[in-house]
């Protein structure tokens, strides 16, 4: 609380005729007394941090700089986890991006593409060691390392590679309703499948995980045409749909016969002919 000193006037004496009030500039007085300029008005919510628009989530910094792609890594593992789980929803996938991935992040979709390079490697190691072991007993079996650098290749390619080049394809073509990061979310959590059919593939019959595979190359497919076709038909290019659609299919037989590809003879449930290269059937044990 500042005061200040009034010297006696008089024509404080003459009564309220005698007082004239002239504003001339609005000036508060801190608490030092020193005379302080007001705030402004139209300070709302947004200033305030509780509206967060799409310009606000980047940072001040150029893309180059990670203050900008910050904002995108903001999410917490609640949130994660019920978009990965949804896009397992083929009844929600229509509406993903507008209800569930909104508004898009990339902390998610990284680390869903990472989690599967390493489930794919483990559930590949670990299944082909069994099945060594069930085989021959007598034998020791060697991790093969080059599995996960392909993994790598393979899954950031795609999941990262892809959409970052549909994207740019897009642009070129005149469409700028769908941003990069929704490009990466989209393709990112439309591998979450993929997951748990790694760990469900250590199952030793050839026909189960020729199925395993064939619900997970459905469930990603929809969920990717669902979200995707809508921004595609606005340009009316059917032939990147469909190169789309081939893609995720070579995707699909890569991890079968890169990651799926063993078994036991001796049987366990029927059997079904194999891939060129794959191996015999009359083998104790294949592995590519």
């Amino acid at each position: 609380m500042a005061y200040v000193q009034v010297e006696a006037d008089d024509r404080l004496e003459e009564g309220p005729e005698g007082l004239q009030f002239k504003c001339t500039h609005s000036v508060f007085l801190g608490a030092d007394g020193s005379a302080t300029q007001p705030r402004s008005a139209g300070v709302g919510n947004a200033d305030r941090g509780y509206i967060q628009e799409e310009s606000q989530r980047k940072g001040t910094g150029g893309f180059w700089t990670v203050e900008y792609y910050q904002s995108y890594f903001d999410v917490d593992t609640k949130t994660v986890l019920k978009r990965c789980y949804t896009t397992l929803n083929p009844i929600a996938a229509r509406t993903y991006l507008s209800t569930s991935l909104n508004p898009a992040d990339l902390y998610g979709p990284f680390w869903t593409l990472t989690t599967l390079i390493f489930a794919l490697f483990l559930s590949s190691s670990l299944a082909a060691s069994v099945s060594a072991y069930l085989s021959t007993s007598d034998a020791e079996y060697d991790y093969d390392f080059q599995l996960l650098s392909i993994a790598v290749s393979l899954v950031y390619a795609y999941g990262i590679g892809l959409p970052v080049l549909l994207w740019l394809a897009l642009r070129y073509l005149g469409v700028g309703e769908w941003s990069v990061v929704e490009a990466l979310a989209i393709w990112g959590y439309g591998q979450f499948v993929w997951i748990p059919v790694s760990f469900l593939c250590v199952i030793p019959i050839k026909i189960v995980r020729w199925v395993l595979v064939g619900i997970a190359f459905g469930l990603s497919g929809w969920f990717l045409s669902a979200n995707v076709y809508p921004i595609l038909a606005s340009v009316r290019y059917a032939l990147l749909l469909i190169l789309l659609v081939a893609l995720h299919l070579g995707l699909a037989i890569t991890f079968k016969v890169m990651f799926f590809s063993y078994y036991v003879v001796d049987g366990i449930g029927p059997d079904i002919p194999d891939l060129p290269g794959e191996g015999s059937g009359n083998s104790t044990f294949a592995f590519l």
